[in-house]
């Protein structure tokens, strides 16, 4: 019975804490059991406290998200900005939530946002908590539209339905970077004892500290978006039909006063997704970047209704999907590199419009991740503004556009390909509400052209040169197996620090490395991006304008890959620079994986 101590020591500890009547009967449970596995996976390891906050199953345990597990970290982060905001106390912080809940441990996102609340107002810190729910993006907006210190958003945007996340972010209304996430984690660490009021969420109430920002912020989010509509008339007249989907999440209502607040019409809602429910029973996985799957309804109701473009929001409403009936009555889901494609070009086209003076270009900018396509490099090459890349998640974009601007730079927008876009200034992060009614005013202008997005897709990559990307990935179990492959490419046929000069019949021109920080472009062969050893990350050029980058998850057991080609302006053939980049994947497949090898199961198709 010895190795049940660890666990079984740690629930009868977390017991003298827990006031959630359901998680402790769950622990008390496993105790007269003796369920020693079940104790582990509970009590082995607490959650780690990421730049992502926390992401992780509702449940009884410290490695679960629980009423203790929230007071526990929410104690550490107010330790943390009291000793980082000498003003903390006029201030505040932000405190949003989504729609998720899990009956069965007494879990959700409202009671998690309360008891956060609680511990920030039981140490006389003023909190604005929503009274109601609202998508991810209005708690950045927040805290730079009111100047406070913080914000915490409850939210496992589109993961299964039984996890949670506590997803943070600093008074740059950006999310955290690092050291952040470490100096927090050490605060959580000092500060698990739950503090004399932490239970006692009704102090809330009569509480002067707590204020509730939703009407206020509600309005003036809508009032800052309406900076970005351009063709409000042809919004009023557009005979254009939509259709959104929520996915059961927060989205719907949001939406429907973004097109309210651009002259459009309301969209088309699908009636069975339109409504939150945390047990999202329409879909396998409430994650529109699933494609087809997640937009079944979605197709109906536009079939019914005639209309012909699809917007479709992730649960907590930070990301877009979209879809366009083509001529021959196929839908097509438009990945998030062409939907960044898209947007980039509109809104420099927009502001191009609107500017006089044709000097300010050079003080403009638009990002996106090292993951993502390069078609905005593309176009700024063409147009004279300037683009740069940043390390995967917006993180790192929104940080870095709050540096540019406050050097008066300019930052028009910000993409990565899993979907996320930054059309707005007001929103350091993703927001698929902005983008969303956007790509509505888009589709609508060039309908007066009598362009489809498809078509207008075309047009921008015979211009700029067309880009055409893959992403995919493998599944490996096993985190030695994975160090030995990034391992094997560093030092390759056995000679140290030699990365491979071909892949099949492709020659390699370039080779940025994240993990050690060397780059092979740069005249000191180190990387300008910032590096980190705790994953993998190898990006490969090669001489026909491809480029691949291959790195682990963050979250799950995969080696992802994401591989591009890039086609200087003029060469229209797409068929055969697919087939290039077929040729291309499946060189990288096949000598830089080497699956059967490794012994790595490929994605299921």
């Amino acid at each position: 019975m010895a190795e049940v101590q660890p666990g079984r020591a740690a629930a009868e500890h977390w017991l003298r804490w827990d006031k959630n009547p359901k998680t402790s009967e769950t622990v008390k449970h496993l105790l007269d059991e003796e369920n020693a596995d079940e104790l582990q996976t509970r009590f082995g390891s607490r959650m780690e406290f990421g730049t992502a906050g926390l992401r992780a199953v509702m449940g009884a345990g410290i490695s679960q998200m629980n009423d203790l597990t929230i007071i526990q970290t929410t104690q550490g982060f107010c330790r943390y900005l009291e000793k980082n905001f000498s003003d903390l106390n006029k201030r505040g912080i932000v405190i949003g939530f989504d729609a998720r809940a899990h009956p069965s441990s007494g879990g959700s996102s409202k009671r998690f946002a309360r008891l956060a609340a609680t511990t920030f107002i039981s140490q006389g810190i003023p909190v604005y908590l929503f009274s109601k729910i609202t998508p991810t993006p209005f708690v950045p907006y927040t805290i730079t539209h009111l100047k406070l210190c913080a914000g915490i958003m409850i939210t496992a945007s589109h993961n299964p339905k039984q996890d949670n996340g506590y997803k943070v972010y600093w008074e740059n209304g950006a999310q955290i970077i690092s050291p952040h996430d470490k100096g927090i984690s050490e605060a959580i660490e000092e500060n698990q004892e739950p503090w004399p009021e932490a239970w006692n969420d009704s102090l809330i109430e009569n509480s002067s500290l707590h204020h509730d920002p939703y009407a206020t912020i509600k309005k003036d989010y809508f009032k800052d978006i309406q900076k970005l509509c351009f063709h409000r008339n042809i919004n009023k007249e557009t005979n254009l039909k939509f259709v959104h989907t929520s996915v059961h999440g927060v989205g719907h209502e949001f939406v429907q006063l973004a097109f309210e607040a651009f002259g459009f019409k309301p969209p088309f809602a699908v009636p069975e997704q339109k409504e939150p429910d945390p047990e999202f029973p329409t879909v396998k996985y409430p994650n529109p970047e699933e494609g087809k799957g997640v937009l079944t309804l979605s197709f109906a109701l536009a079939e019914k209704e005639g209309a012909k473009i699809i917007l479709a929001n992730d649960p907590d409403a930070d990301r877009l999907a979209v879809a366009e009936k083509q001529e021959s009555g196929e839908w097509k889901v438009f990945s998030g590199n062409e939907t960044g494609a898209l947007l980039g070009w509109w809104i420099f086209t927009c502001w191009k419009n609107q500017k006089q003076d044709p000097s300010a270009i050079k003080d403009v900018y638009m990002l996106s991740s090292t993951v993502s396509s390069k078609i905005l490099r593309a176009i700024a090459l063409k147009e004279g503004f300037h683009f740069e890349e940043t390390l995967t998640g917006f993180k790192w974009m929104g940080n870095r556009a709050k540096q540019l601007m406050d050097q008066g730079k300019t930052v028009l927008f910000a993409f990565e390909e899993a979907i996320g876009y930054m059309c707005s200034p007001a929103v350091l992060d993703k927001d698929g509400v902005s983008a969303a009614v956007i790509a509505a005013e888009m589709s609508s202008f060039l309908a007066t052209k009598n362009l489809s997005l498809s078509q207008q897709l075309k047009a921008v990559y015979e211009e700029y040169g067309f880009h055409i990307t893959k992403a995919s990935y493998f599944i490996c179990h096993d985190p030695k197996t994975i160090e030995e492959l990034f391992e094997n490419l560093r030092n390759h046929d056995g000679k140290k620090n030699t990365y491979p000069k071909s892949c099949g019949r492709f020659k390699v021109s370039g080779v940025r490395d994240l993990t050690t920080g060397h780059d092979s472009s740069q005249p000191d062969k180190k990387a300008i991006l910032p590096t980190s050893k705790s994953s993998q990350m190898i990006t490969f050029t090669f001489a026909n304008g491809g480029v691949a980058t291959m790195r682990t998850s963050g979250t799950e057991p995969k080696i992802k890959y994401y591989a591009e080609l890039c086609a200087p302006p003029g060469n229209s053939d797409l068929e055969q620079l697919k087939k290039e980049l077929e040729e291309l994947v499946n060189a990288i497949e096949k000598h830089f994986f080497q699956p059967e090898k490794n012994k790595l199961q490929a994605k299921a198709e």
